[in-house]
């Protein structure tokens, strides 16, 4: 995939400076995005009108002229890094080759990610090349607005999600339950269990997660707990699951509630709430639409109905206490941010929908779908049903 810098290059030419640069290994989503390279081990990305590669080691310098999206792939001891070491110290060596390739391109200012290595930014400073900070984080929202290839590297992560999530169902539906307990071929059924099948049934379809969500109970009150122990009947067991497909990088999310038996009454009205909030805030997608206009739809329903949103209280600790969705990509948090602050809607923006309530003396419910914003709308990415009860 060949991206289109073109607002790189108007940022270039906005900001007077002559290049962008990179300086990470291929697990930070703006240095893949840029090079089209991937290397465990940190390199440096150039962009002046053209990319440019400059590794420090070696080891991947002839896999990157095959297969990096470059215009030069170069080494430090094409600069002198041999020479340079003789009399300086290690980083300092590296500043200078850094600093001799960027002179090479006629590159005397840069602009960096807000993450960028302080050292190498003071090294760089030091022999006299400008750097400044890209708070606006350019190259993050070129790739929020997705291409049909990338849309499709989502659509067949969220396929494989789906996958899963099916995996975890049944998992739940067809446990026996026993004193309260569900249990799987006599033991009992536990957060981690239902992890393993999730992580193996991603690994068959080409993807793979650090870690995942399946919480119960109390558990499933806190939002990013990523649950333990046995789970239990008649309780809601939030399975939320964001793999990344190793092929192509992208990633999916999904987020179901479900409940092996009778949910109380409670459960049951935060879950009808929850899918309302959840509609509510998908009819609100639509291009010009802001972050913040979907943020509002799903906060209106839940405060219509009394229950606390951060909107209503900034210091609420139960209700509905998250931003109402947030983009995905190469990274499975990036922008566009479905939340107060929430800017307008492209074509082209991945996005979730993942509304819900918590409290701890309840537990926790959230329904999650990922959608990509259209001319006319949105197209749900998603394919599964919403239901609470197994």
């Amino acid at each position: 995939m060949d991206p289109d810098l073109s607002d790189l290059d108007a940022f270039l030419d906005e900001q007077d400076l002559d290049g962008y640069l990179v300086d990470a290994d291929s697990t930070d989503s703006n240095q893949y995005y840029l090079s089209g390279f991937d290397a465990p081990d940190p390199f440096v990305t150039l962009y002046d009108g053209e990319v440019r590669l400059l590794f420090h080691r070696s080891l991947e310098y002839g896999r990157a002229r095959r297969e990096a999206r470059a215009a030069t792939v170069e080494r430090s001891i094409d600069y002198g890094y041999g020479e340079y070491s003789e009399e300086y110290d290690p980083h300092e060596a590296s500043y200078r080759v850094l600093a001799d390739f960027l002179d090479a391109y006629d590159v005397d200012s840069v602009a960096v990610p807000p993450r960028f290595p302080v050292h190498t930014a003071d090294g760089l400073r030091d022999l006299g090349v400008s750097v400044t900070a890209d708070r606006d984080e350019t190259v993050s929202a070129i790739r929020a607005v997705k291409t049909d290839e990338e849309i499709d590297h989502v659509r067949e992560a969220q396929k494989a999600n789906e996958a899963a999530m099916h995996a975890a169902e049944d998992l739940i539906a067809n446990a026996d339950v026993r004193d309260g307990t569900l249990y799987h071929e006599g033991e009992p059924l536990t957060s981690e269990a239902v992890k393993t099948e999730i992580e193996v049934t991603l690994l068959r379809h080409g993807c793979a997660l650090d870690e995942t969500i399946v919480a119960c109970g109390a558990d499933a009150a806190d939002p990013h707990e990523r649950g333990s122990g046995p789970l239990a009947a008649d309780e809601p067991v939030i399975v939320d699951i964001f793999p990344q497909n190793k092929a192509t990088k992208y990633h999916a999310d999904m987020t179901r509630t479900f409940c092996k038996g009778e949910p109380t009454e409670t459960v049951r009205e935060w879950y009808d709430l929850t899918e309302e909030a959840y509609r509510a805030a998908l009819d609100a997608v639509e291009p010009g639409a802001t972050g913040a206009d979907v943020h509002d739809a799903a906060c209106d329903v839940y405060e219509e109905a009394g229950e606390p949103t951060l909107r209503s209280d900034e210091a609420a600790e139960t209700g509905f206490i998250h931003s109402t969705g947030h983009g995905v990509g190469l990274d499975v948090h990036e922008g566009p941010s479905l939340a107060p602050s929430g800017g307008e809607l492209e074509p082209g923006h991945v996005i979730t929908i993942e509304p819900g309530l918590y409290d701890p003396a309840v537990g926790g419910v959230r329904i999650e779908d990922l959608v990509v914003v259209t001319e006319g709308g949105y197209e749900n990415l998603t394919d599964y049903p919403v239901e609470l009860t197994l």
